[in-house]
């Protein structure tokens, strides 16, 4: 069993800056990718940033986010982040930080947190 919870989400204006934070606990081990997926109103979950264990410098960005939003983790805390600039009122929706082996094809989600951008 994986836990993920996830944290930072909140109102921001058009333009602004956000890092959200996923903590994650439990059977951690092996190969495994993290990162986090988003879901609006009335559209499907879409990917938002993965990044593989063991190789930091192979995330993998949704297209509507590249080159405004980065991911990074923190092995020691194990805490995966991500850091969103340049924030549109397109990219409110409900972030989830997911965890997924894909060994064990074991896959946990997060309970979600509200990114709302408006001014």
């Amino acid at each position: 069993q994986v836990q993920l919870v996830e944290s930072g989400g909140g109102l921001v204006p058009p333009g602004g800056s956000l890092r959200l934070s996923c903590a994650a606990s439990g059977s951690i081990r092996g190969f495994y990718v993290m990162g986090w997926f988003r879901q609006s109103p009335g559209k499907q979950r879409e990917l938002v940033a993965l990044m593989p264990s063991g190789s930091r410098s192979s995330a993998n960005y949704g297209e509507s986010v590249k080159g405004r939003f980065t991911i990074s983790v923190d092995d020691a805390k194990s805490t995966v982040y991500l850091h969103m600039n340049a924030l549109k009122p397109d990219d409110t929706a409900v972030y989830y930080c997911n965890y997924h082996n894909p060994l064990s094809q074991s896959d946990y989600w997060g309970r979600g947190t509200q990114v709302t951008v408006s001014s």
